[in-house]
């Protein structure tokens, strides 16, 4: 059924497609356009009232461009009565945009008589004045048909008060015939508006112009004058002058008694005029009203310009183009369950990696990738790593790995190298290599030139997803919030989307990518540890360390981070701060790794006082590292910004409890209670867990038992292993495609 229905909306935005596009073609072919249009009216008025003293007009008010009231009730009746002629009192058009008075174009030309407009504040709106110049004509006018005079008034201000004023005096004074009447859109006298809401003073010709004016009507004997600007009918009398305001031939009426449906009829008999309503026993539910504005706003669609209508049309298509990958496009949300990577050819690979940083660059990325070389190169695999050049690294030999030279440094302290993708020997190089499958690290800049020479040479492209892009807003020039919440989810997603696979260390890596849409096949795969470098120090090389270091009998922490902002080093020191003023335990924190917010951070160490409990050790070579983890008692830390908590696992390898801020890829390394802690992110409860660890010996050990228990399930080999599999299953899948 519900296919069904999706194949019905295909053909149905196919179809509307089509149409549009006909109709567009219908009106600049078809539909006539129109100009000076009171021109003609005003002849034709003319020539039926010729030689006549006896004859009847209708005038109507707010006519707003209604099909429901105007277009269908009232035009019929109009033609039905015969009025001689008819004219609208002011806001015929629903406002003065282009459509608004092709539609009322439209509608007018129903009427089996002619017509006139007033020139009132919706013709004048957006810019209508215009338009309205263009097609009807003057804003003000005055002409002489049968034994009456009709005079026009702009009462919108666009025609100059002062000016009108003086014209009126000169047509009333040369007037000649015993019938004046007078159009306003605004009316002159104040009108009684109870139960009118949201109608305020400015419905009025405006002050003081408004008393000279009709000082002037009255003197000069004007038998009616006619307006608009409120949905009701009211009639007054005014030294022998009536003023009559009309507003019910469309627009929102209340029907409320006064405010009602209606027009008005005028009966002319040699020098008396008759003025009666019309009222009309109808309203107008919401709902059509409604549908009269969609309908509307459609049509404004193929007057604004080709634009506009291009991109309507587009939209109609993309949807059908939508509704059709949903209805014909075969779908299968199962992985292919026929490919075997097992009992795929076993023959070795040809790897290329791609990355944007790599040792000797100190973090977690390079160090992963360094694993998974070995892990392969180990395993028999052809590998060659694809990376920036560092200071030393041009100068000396590295086989396997080609070192692009870099266009400029970026970061605070120019740590990060952004390699020439330029240079043809980087091409050369990989061509000569004929890699049989392409692994990318980023997904931008050298992660983007591996996706596009995987599909020059048709080979399978894996991506690893290493970094949460949004916690690095600080390195890019862009507004925080557009690359934070939109630019980086954006970036990753589509270029995941143009991998053939992608690789994450852990389930809630697999679950944001799935959320922001990825489709591509994924594989959680966490990286791998040297364990048996971690697990088995040389305790003479690690005694001699603690008393290189002086740290004598006080508990030792250990964090290993990278010293940038989206580590949160902060709150791991306000922590800090916090269990060192409960003074319920000593303890002595080594904070190793190096990066641009040292100074920062050697800085509230100081303010903290906090200089005799925490070392910024600094970088430390990679087969130390494990050597200062034994030193230990603990391992902490507060990062958000990991998709793995890699030196966790080292940490754990090294036999340390860890305290960790809960955060995506530490939840599924760090089990509670387990293995060590992790708290949100309150400094009262990460204080708490150090705490009890440092206090609590027997528990400090069984934890960090089954946190060594934990790591040796993340060997570098076994890593390798599965990472080949992966391979295997990404190229298989390639060729069956």
């Amino acid at each position: 059924m519900a296919n069904r229905i999706i194949r019905w909306l295909f053909w149905l935005s196919l179809s509307v497609a089509a149409a549009l596009v006909l109709y567009k073609l219908y009106l600049n072919f078809f539909e006539q356009d129109f100009a000076g249009e009171h021109a003609v009216q005003v002849e034709r008025i003319e020539a039926v009232l010729e030689g006549r003293t006896r004859f009847r007009f209708a005038v109507l008010g707010n006519i707003s461009n209604s099909v429901g009231i105007f277009e269908r009730k009232i035009i019929p009746l109009l033609n039905e009565e015969k009025y001689d002629f008819v004219v609208s009192a002011g806001n015929a058009v629903s406002s003065g945009a282009e459509d608004k008075y092709r539609a009322l174009y439209r509608t007018l030309s129903r009427l089996e008589m002619p017509y006139l407009l007033t020139f009132g504040p919706l013709e004048q709106s957006r810019i209508g004045g215009f338009r309205f110049y263009e097609h009807f004509g003057p804003y003000l006018f005055g002409f002489a048909a049968g034994n009456s005079r009709l005079i026009f008034l702009d009462s919108t201000g666009t025609t100059d008060f002062a000016w009108q004023f003086r014209w009126l005096e000169e047509e009333l004074a040369a007037a000649r015939e015993p019938n004046l009447f007078l159009f306003s859109a605004h009316p002159l006298q104040p009108v009684d508006r109870t139960g009118l809401f949201g109608f305020g003073g400015e419905y009025l010709f405006e002050e003081p112009a408004r008393t000279d004016f009709t000082r002037l009507i009255e003197q000069n004997g004007v038998d009616a004058v006619f307006s608009a600007d409120l949905p009701l009918f009211d009639r007054q009398t005014h030294a022998a002058t009536t003023y009559t305001v009309t507003g019910g031939a469309g627009g929102l009426v209340l029907n409320n008694g006064r405010s009602r449906y209606h027009y008005v009829s005028v009966e002319v008999e040699e020098d008396r005029v008759t003025i009666s309503e019309k009222p009309l026993a109808i309203g107008q539910s919401p709902f059509w009203r409604r549908l009269e504005s969609l309908w509307f706003f459609i049509h404004s669609l193929f007057y604004v310009g080709y634009l506009n209508f291009i991109l309507l049309v587009s939209s109609v298509l993309a949807v059908a183009l939508w509704l059709h990958r949903r209805i014909f496009v075969e779908r299968d949300y199962y992985p292919d369950f026929d490919i075997d990577p097992d009992a795929l050819d076993t023959s070795p690979l040809r790897i290329a990696m791609f990355t944007n940083n790599y040792l000797p660059f100190i973090g977690g990325v390079p160090i992963s990738i360094e694993r998974l070389r070995r892990g392969l190169l180990s395993a028999g695999q052809a590998v060659r790593v694809i990376a920036p050049a560092y200071s030393g690294t041009a100068e000396r030999a590295e086989e396997g790995i080609l070192r692009i030279p870099s266009l400029l440094p970026l970061g605070r302290h120019r740590e990060f190298r952004l390699a020439n993708i330029f240079l043809p020997r980087l091409y050369r190089y990989v061509h000569d290599f004929a890699p049989q499958l392409i692994h990318v690290h980023h997904p931008f800049w050298l992660g983007r030139t591996g996706l596009i020479l995987g599909r020059r040479f048709k080979v399978p492209v894996i991506y690893t997803y290493h970094t949460r892009l949004e916690h690095y807003a600080h390195y890019v020039p862009l507004p925080g919030p557009l690359f934070r919440n939109l630019i980086s989810h954006a970036l990753i997603k589509r270029f995941a989307n143009r991998c053939d696979a992608v690789i994450v260390p852990t389930t809630a890596a697999e679950e944001y990518l799935r959320i922001i849409g990825v489709k591509s096949p994924i594989f959680v795969q966490p990286t791998g540890i040297e364990y048996e470098r971690f697990a088995h120090a040389d305790s003479e090389a690690v005694e001699k360390l603690r008393a290189q270091l002086g740290l004598g009998n006080a508990p030792v922490l250990i964090s290993i981070s990278r010293l940038s902002r989206e580590k949160n080093i902060d709150f791991m020191l306000d922590g800090l701060k916090l269990l060192h003023e409960r003074g319920n335990t000593p303890f002595r924190l080594l904070l190793i790794g190096e990066g641009s917010e040292r100074p920062h951070l050697q800085a509230r160490i100081d303010a903290l006082g906090l200089s005799d409990r925490v070392t910024l050790v600094g970088a430390v070579a990679p087969e130390l590292v494990p050597l200062y983890c034994r030193l230990g008692e603990l391992f902490v830390f507060a990062s958000r910004s990991e998709t793995q908590g890699m030196v966790i696992l080292e940490a754990m390898a090294a036999g340390l409890p860890v305290v960790v801020v809960r955060a995506s890829g530490i939840d599924d390394i760090v089990h509670q209670g387990h293995n060590g802690y992790k708290t949100p992110l309150q400094l009262s409860d990460w204080c708490r867990r150090i705490e009890t660890l440092l206090l609590d010996e027997p528990l400090r050990q069984r934890l960090a038992k089954q946190a060594q228990g934990t790591a040796a399930e993340h060997g570098t080999d076994r890593f390798a292993r599965a990472v080949l599999q992966i391979y295997r299953y990404a190229i298989a899948l390639k060729n069956k495609r």
